[in-house]
C-alpha cells in the first residue's frame, strides 16, 4: 500500500492526468444513466402516481399518452364486478394553451376524478362542508413549465381551447418528456377543455376492495369487458416504460446514449490505468531486480490501479451530482436513483483492477537487467 501511493505521488502530473480520466469517465456514466433512469421514470409516471390497483384502457393502448376513446358505460360496468371497491375515469389530450400575452403553444391536458389517488396531480381537492369538491376551472402546471406558458408568478388567468382556466399553483416531479408541457385539472374541467362527449371516457381507474386479489377482480374484469385491455398497474407501467424505450426514437436514442455512455466510460478507465501501468515498467523492473517476487510486484499494480480508481470515482462523483442537479432544473424528468452512483464506482473499479491485470503481464515479464540499462 505505502510503495503504490509512493509511485502514484512521485510522479504527480501522471497520477493527476489519471484522475482525470476516471473523473470523466464517471462523469458520462452517472450522467447518462441519470438521463435513461429519469427516462424510463417518466414514462410511467402517470400511471403509477394513481392509487389503482387496475387500469381498463382500449385495446392496444401502449402507454398513458396515447389513451384512446372508450364508452362511458364501461364505467357502470365495471363498478358493477364483484370485488371492485372503486373505479375513476381519466382522460387526456392535446389542446392549445394561450398565455396572458397572447402566445400560443400546444400542451397535454390530463384530467381525472378525485379518487385516482392523493398522488395523482389534481387541483388539490378543498373541504366543503365536511365533503371534498374540485376546484372548478382551476388547472395546474409543473414548476419547469412555468416560465415557457408564462406562468411564473400565480394564480394567472388563461385560456385553453379558447375557454377560460385559471392557474392555481405549480408542483414538482411532473415535467413533460415530450415537450409539450401537462397540464392538469379535473376530470369535468378536462373533459370540456377537450370537448369529449358525455358518452365517451378513456381510462378507467379501479380499486379494489379488501380482501379480494386483485388478479381474480382483473380476471372477472377481462370477462366483462373482452373488447378493452385490463392490466393491473404495474403491468401497464411496464408497456408504457417499453413503448417508450424500444418503440420510439426518443427512447432508443437515449438508452444508447446511456449503455454508450457507460462503455466509453470504461474504456476510458481502462486505458488509462493500462497506460499508467505500463509508463511504470522502469520501476517494476527495479523491484524485481532487487529480488521482489511475482505476488508482490502484482499487488503493488493492483493497488496502484484501485487507488487511482477509488480517487478519480470519488471526484468525480462530487463534480457530477451537482452538474446532474443543475442540468435538472432544464430537464425536469432527469432522476438519479441512489444505486446509479454505486454500480458506477464499482465497475470503475472492477475495470481499474482489469486493466492492471492485463497490464501486468508485462510488469511481470519485464527483465530486471531492464533498470541497468543505459
Amino acid at each position: 500500500m505505502r510503495l503504490a501511493w509512493r509511485n502514484l505521488s512521485y510522479d504527480r502530473l501522471r497520477f493527476a492526468v489519471t484522475v482525470i480520466g476516471i473523473v470523466f469517465a464517471m462523469l458520462l456514466m452517472v450522467f447518462q444513466g441519470s438521463l435513461l433512469a429519469g427516462f424510463v421514470g417518466a414514462a410511467s409516471r402517470m400511471i403509477e402516481a394513481s392509487d389503482a390497483d387496475i387500469w381498463i384502457v382500449a385495446r392496444g393502448v401502449p402507454c398513458f399518452e396515447y389513451l384512446a376513446l372508450l364508452p362511458d358505460r364501461f364505467h357502470s360496468l365495471a363498478r358493477g364486478v364483484t370485488g371492485v371497491a372503486e373505479v375513476n375515469r381519466v382522460i387526456t389530450g392535446v389542446g392549445t394553451w394561450q398565455a396572458p400575452s397572447g402566445a400560443k403553444q400546444l400542451i397535454v391536458m390530463v384530467g381525472a376524478e378525485p379518487g385516482a389517488g392523493d398522488g395523482f396531480p389534481l387541483p388539490r381537492l378543498r373541504p366543503d362542508d365536511g365533503n371534498e369538491a374540485m376546484v372548478p376551472q382551476t388547472v395546474l402546471i409543473d414548476r419547469s413549465n412555468a416560465a415557457p406558458l408564462e406562468a411564473t408568478t400565480t394564480p394567472i388567468e388563461v385560456e385553453i381551447n379558447r375557454r377560460q382556466a385559471r392557474v392555481e399553483r405549480t408542483i414538482d416531479g411532473f415535467g413533460s418528456f415530450l415537450g409539450s408541457p401537462y397540464v392538469f385539472a379535473s376530470y369535468p374541467d378536462t373533459a370540456d377543455y377537450l370537448k369529449l362527449g358525455g358518452e365517451e371516457t378513456m381510462g378507467l381507474l379501479v380499486r379494489v376492495a379488501p380482501g379480494y386479489a386483485a388478479t381474480d377482480v382483473k380476471r372477472e374484469l377481462q370477462a366483462r369487458l373482452p373488447e378493452t385491455d385490463v392490466l393491473t398497474r404495474e403491468e401497464f407501467a411496464d408497456r408504457a416504460r417499453d413503448f417508450w424505450l424500444k418503440q420510439t426514437g426518443a427512447g432508443g436514442t437515449i438508452m444508447l446514449a446511456g449503455l454508450l455512455g457507460f462503455l466509453v466510460g470504461l474504456v476510458v478507465v481502462s486505458q488509462t490505468i493500462y497506460s499508467t501501468t505500463m509508463d511504470n515498467l522502469e520501476e517494476f523492473a527495479t523491484l524485481k531486480a532487487l529480488g521482489a517476487p511475482r505476488r508482490y510486484v502484482l499487488r503493488v499494480v493492483l493497488m496502484q490501479a484501485l487507488i487511482s480508481g477509488t480517487v478519480g470515482s470519488f471526484a468525480g462523483l462530487t463534480i457530477t451530482l451537482p452538474l446532474v442537479g443543475l442540468a435538472r432544473r432544464g430537464i425536469s424528468w432527469i432522476y438519479t436513483p441512489w444505486w446509479l452512483p454505486v454500480g458506477a464506482v464499482l465497475l470503475s473499479l472492477l475495470m481499474c483492477a482489469l486493466a492492471s491485470v492485463i497490464s501486468i503481464r508485462k510488469a511481470l515479464t519485464v527483465e530486471p537487467a531492464r533498470v541497468f540499462r543505459a
